[in-house]
């Protein structure tokens, strides 16, 4: 009896396991489309603004540069400054076992311009700016703004969205540029403390230490990381039912999915573009 009863159990687990997983598929393909068809409408949009100059949000798009550049300077600025000072005095202990010093520009160097300024910034932003935006679709929602723009015939991708996503296109790799500077020069602050290596030997082997691949790598990276971070708030916002509840879900399932996003899209552009830029002895 007991056997009957485990087997029943057993049966009963593989079957709600069963239904979970398929379950969760259709939500996941659901998804899946409504971000397919959210890229299409954005294409099209595009081809429109491209035929029609005229028609292209430039208020919109200077507005979130400003809001989602600009005002993100101070922190950024904060950030890689510290984050270059923590990489410098880690790497310190180890490089003077090896009687090293001098390779501080180079982990330094491939280290903030290839990787972790353009990392840095992209999830900055996508907690600051992401969750922004994706709250501010999801109060239109909720006060039934999207609705009267589609009853005026207003395309909500052209008005709302694409700015978006042009202004971070733009922002966002200038953000790595002010954000790889104040890494190095955090990084040059700690190397004087700590090796001696004066401000002037520092800049002066940082070019043959980095070749300029590696920067033209981290700001394609940032351009790729504004676009996904833009399309994953603005997806997010613009499921957002109109109730208090779904616009705190939606503003954390965004910020969660453009981090994530990012985070695994610099790791396959690590794999991807490992021979790129690297010097070998």
């Amino acid at each position: 009896m007991g056997s009957i009863d485990f087997m029943t159990g057993i049966k009963a687990f593989q079957v709600r396991a069963l239904l979970w997983s398929l379950g969760w598929s259709l939500r996941v393909l659901e998804r899946l489309t409504a971000m397919v068809a959210l890229i299409g409408q954005l294409i099209i949009d595009l081809g429109y603004l491209v035929r029609n100059p005229a028609r292209m949000p430039w208020r919109e798009i200077s507005a979130t540069i400003y809001r989602s550049g600009a005002q993100a300077l101070p922190i950024t600025a904060l950030l890689g400054f510290l984050v270059g000072v923590v990489l410098s005095y880690l790497s310190a202990r180890e490089l003077q076992s090896f009687g090293a010093e001098l390779y501080i520009v180079n982990i330094l160097g491939v280290g903030v311009v290839r990787e972790l300024g353009g990392l840095l910034a992209a999830i900055l932003v996508a907690g600051r700016s992401g969750s922004s935006m994706t709250a501010q679709l999801g109060v239109m929602r909720i006060t039934e703004e999207l609705d009267a723009l589609s009853v005026m015939g207003i395309s909500t991708t052209v008005r709302l969205v694409l700015p978006k996503l042009i202004a971070l296109a733009v922002a966002l790799p200038l953000l790595v540029l002010w954000t790889d500077a104040l890494a190095l020069a955090g990084g040059m602050l700690a190397a004087d403390l700590r090796f001696h290596i004066g401000y002037r030997q520092f800049l002066a082997m940082l070019p043959a230490a980095v070749p300029i691949a590696n920067l033209w790598l981290g700001l394609g990276k940032g351009v790729v990381f504004g676009i996904l971070i833009g399309l994953i708030a603005s997806y997010h916002g613009l499921r957002i039912k109109p109730n208090s509840e779904s616009l705190g879900a939606g503003t954390t399932s965004s910020v969660v999915s453009a981090i994530t996003t990012v985070i695994i899209v610099d790791a396959l552009a690590a794999v991807v573009f490992a021979d790129v830029g690297m010097r070998y002895a």
